[in-house]
């Protein structure tokens, strides 16, 4: 199909039958739906662009439009996803040179974005709150995310399986589809294949729930699942224990924020939470490691301060 590709042809059409030949089947369909995204955008920013007018110029160009309406990462992002059907092009003869090489990325300033946590004294609060009963709930999903730091996804692929009471583990291997119900899919990425050690507690609860479930279905899921229906189960629960208000993304962020206050090391922090790199724990809880590291200058000068 791309063999009928020419250098006069617009350069979206040969984008689009390239994700069709490289990307389609061979990617997870939330990665697939931001190729076709980018795909729209292109073709709305340079509609009338044939493969023969890419070069340095018009590719900057075509960046720094994308840029003034998305942040820098956004538009990296679209860079990359771009620059994979443009070096195929290349190698096909189809440009004469690399068009991608020494490209600025710019975007807008991206907005501060703090996350919402709790602190242990509001997560005790909501954990006292929930109707923790002798059957399977919502309220046991909830507990299970803010003790595991799980995603929401994660946590609905749990089945009896993954649960190793000897060990006190709880293993991570898949995800469930709960946008397109499709059943099981693999982790967000290969570092988020993990095992989470979990509490003697929650090892005693669960092994009670769990009893007589069947071993390979998940044991949350009943019929079709909507973030926003657990959100607003978990929201009425703030509200009745008085605390802030966070979603389930948010008792992930609450578990990381905890174990940082409680001195466990950042790398510590990433596996468990099935961060591909620190650097990305870093990043998401940069306010919290500022806040820790400031504690640290204080015990560092009375530390000083003792020796004279």
């Amino acid at each position: 199909m791309l063999n009928n590709i020419k250098e006069t042809d617009l350069f979206y059409e040969y984008y689009s039958q390239w994700i069709k030949v490289y990307k389609s089947g061979a990617i997870r369909k939330v990665t697939m739906d931001k190729y076709l995204l980018t795909q729209t955008w292109l073709e709305r920013l340079a509609p009338e662009m044939r493969m023969c007018d890419l070069n340095r110029l018009s590719y900057q160009q075509l960046l720094n439009c994308y840029a003034e309406t998305h942040e820098r990462q956004t538009t990296m992002d679209f860079h990359h996803q771009l620059k994979g059907a443009i070096m195929d092009a290349v190698d096909e003869g189809l440009i004469e040179r690399d068009p991608t090489r020494k490209a600025i990325i710019k975007g807008k300033t991206p907005r501060h974005k703090k996350i919402k946590y709790l602190n242990q004294f509001e997560l005790h609060k909501l954990i006292s709150h929930l109707n923790l009963n002798t059957e399977i709930s919502w309220d046991w999903f909830i507990l299970l995310v803010a003790k595991t730091g799980m995603r929401f996804s994660e946590a609905l692929a749990i089945t009896p399986k993954d649960f190793d009471f000897q060990h006190q583990s709880l293993s991570i291997s898949k995800t469930w589809d709960y946008k397109s119900c499709t059943g099981f899919l693999p982790t967000k990425n290969r570092s988020s294949v993990r095992k989470i050690q979990i509490d003697w507690q929650l090892i005693v609860q669960f092994s009670e729930l769990i009893k007589g479930l069947p071993e390979d279905e998940p044991i949350f899921i009943k019929s079709r699942v909507f973030n926003s229906s657990i959100n607003d189960s978990l929201e009425r629960h703030c509200k009745g224990a008085n605390i802030p208000i966070v979603s389930i993304h948010g008792l992930r962020h609450t578990h990381a924020s905890l174990l940082l206050f409680a001195g466990v090391s950042i790398a510590s922090v990433a596996r468990r939470l099935g961060h591909s790199s620190m650097t990305t724990t870093q990043k998401t809880y940069l306010h919290i490691i500022n806040e820790l590291e400031n504690k640290d200058i204080d015990i560092v000068m009375r530390s000083l301060s003792s020796l004279s």
